[in-house]
């Protein structure tokens, strides 16, 4: 009972050493799940050109209504005028007149589209889908972004368990080569003994250095990631393994269905193709127009001599014009716009299809993700049960050491299996919410 109660608490003492490690402690950093993501909407440097595109798309609509207000134009000038000449049509005859030599000019003319056959109706269409679309864009961005903090994210908790499960072994392997090293003195061990488990140790030392780098790099492309100094020691936080069970599919295809960025994209393609149509379509119909115009100049010049007075015409009416090659050009395009619109709903039933498929896909591998949780737990439960077994045959002398060896590699690596299969289902759980676009 003695061995047994040292190597327990070796494995006790070598656990919280690695939990007040003061490397550990001086730069770590816990992270919640709802942390991680406020850093990658923070900091973001991807996420910050999508919604630049976003802000673009607004001034774009902004324009395109600005499109409905009148057209007004100021035209001002000077001149000098020379001296008059006039002639018969044989150029005899001459007679000179004086004219007045400053002149001035100032027009003022507006112009209002009243109808344009919906042209500019599907032109704000177009600008507001445009922006739709670049939204649609930060959306299927931030969806991505998380997604990869998180991938990150859950791979720098497989680490810290390997981690974990390295050090115990060690810890128990140097209790082996203790113990080996007392039977050795006694004369019941050979050195050859020692050679195989300090051939073990090295193993397991660089086992742990290379899980160590592998965290390090991890560590460091998620500080990047979400705009953290890469001094920075990010801690998962554990309890995220106690995802909450199972939706029926039918709820995530639903789901899917209405937040799915691809989906989304799909929609608004077929929108613009119908506004396009539309935008073909104004153009086989006339365009209706009120106009002013108010014009300010001197001097008079229908008149010999010319007449050195301002005079002032203003006049308003409607307009009305239509383009008579619309009538064998424009229905070339309306006819290409509707191949479009068709092409259009067909790519958005192809999207919702591939759609359907990947989130069936994700939902019966979050399934099968808690059956190998279970057969993992049943496993790490047979695997300690044949632990306590062969400790006692050991602890008794009844076992050889390397049965032990093999009983506590054999444990160690059944629980790593069981918590990482716990990390598979979070994991699995959020390519779903990925999938689906609620993530």
């Amino acid at each position: 009972m003695t061995r047994r109660k040292n190597i327990t608490g070796l494995l006790l003492a070598g656990a919280a050493a690695l939990l007040l490690a003061p490397q550990a402690r001086a730069q770590d950093a816990a992270m919640t799940v709802d942390e991680l993501f406020a850093l990658v909407e923070a900091n973001s440097q991807t996420l910050q050109v999508a919604k630049r595109g976003v802000e673009a798309a607004g001034h774009g609509v902004a324009a395109a209504r600005s499109e409905r207000l009148p057209e007004v134009g100021v035209d001002l000038s000077v001149s000098y005028y020379g001296n008059v000449i006039q002639t018969d049509r044989d150029f005899t005859n001459v007679i000179g007149f004086s004219s007045p030599h400053f002149g001035n000019s100032f027009t003022l003319a507006a112009q209002q589209v009243v109808y344009a056959g919906g042209a500019l109706t599907a032109g704000i269409t177009l600008a507001e889908i445009g922006e739709k679309q670049a939204a649609t864009g930060v959306d299927a961005t931030r969806q991505a972004q998380r997604f990869l903090a998180m991938a990150q994210y859950l791979e720098l908790m497989e680490a810290d368990n390997a981690l974990r499960v390295y050090d115990r072994n060690i810890d128990l392997t140097q209790r082996l080569i203790d113990d080996i090293e007392a039977k050795r003195a006694q004369g019941m061990a050979l050195r050859n003994d020692i050679t195989r488990y300090e051939l073990q140790m090295e193993t397991l030392r660089l086992g742990k250095r290379k899980t160590e780098d592998r965290r390090s790099i991890l560590n460091h492309q998620l500080c990047n990631t979400l705009g953290l100094s890469t001094d920075t020691r990010i801690q998962p936080d554990t309890t995220l393994m106690q995802v909450s069970p199972l939706e029926r599919e039918a709820d995530w295809q639903n789901k899917a269905l209405a937040l799915s960025p691809s989906m989304v994209s799909a929609d608004l393609n077929t929108q613009a193709a119908a506004a396009q149509l539309k935008l073909s379509r104004s153009e086989q119909l006339p365009h209706i127009g009120l106009f002013a115009v108010d014009n300010f100049s001197g001097p008079y010049n229908y008149d010999l001599p010319p007449i050195d007075k301002n005079y002032n015409v203003w006049q308003v009416g409607i307009g009305v014009s239509y383009s008579l090659s619309s009538l064998f050009k424009a229905n070339k395009r309306v006819r290409q716009n509707k191949a479009l619109l068709q092409q259009s709903q067909e790519a958005r039933d192809e999207a919702a299809e591939g759609l359907d498929n990947r989130v069936h896909e994700a939902h019966t591998l979050y399934l099968q993700a808690f059956t190998d949780l279970q057969t993992r737990r049943k496993s790490a439960q047979l695997a300690r049960e044949n632990y306590e077994v062969v400790n006692d045959r050991y602890l008794n002398d009844l076992a050889l050491i390397t049965d032990m060896t093999d009983a506590s590699n054999m444990l160690l690596s059944a629980e790593l299996d069981e918590t990482n299969a716990r990390i598979q289902i979070v994991y699995a759980y959020y390519r779903m919410k990925y999938i689906a676009g609620d993530i």
